[in-house]
């Protein structure tokens, strides 16, 4: 009986673990108000702040942020948020 409870409590204990859930997405984000060359470089710096933000490339042409992030630490809602308050509201582009 004892051989049969050990596996299931190693399984049980990392299918519980959120780290096991956890994903890393890339989402592209249309942002407004960008006019100048120091925009994309605000826009970069606001999405790096956010925990759980991995990697950020920012498109002055495009007006677009390309965000890869943990879903696991932070959400959409989060990354719209931090650049809405740095002055340049996103959606996600699509």
């Amino acid at each position: 009986m004892n051989r049969l409870i050990t596996p299931f409590a190693i399984l049980l204990s990392v299918l519980a673990s959120s780290a096991t859930f956890a994903a890393e997405k890339t989402v592209t984000l249309a942002v407004r108000n960008m006019d100048c060359a120091a925009c994309p470089h605000i826009v970069k710096a606001s999405l790096e702040a956010v925990a759980g933000v991995t990697k950020v490339a920012v498109s002055f042409r495009e007006k677009t942020a390309v965000v890869t992030y943990d879903d696991s630490k932070v959400d959409l809602t989060a990354l719209t948020s931090a650049t809405s308050n740095a002055g340049y509201p996103s959606a996600p582009k699509g």
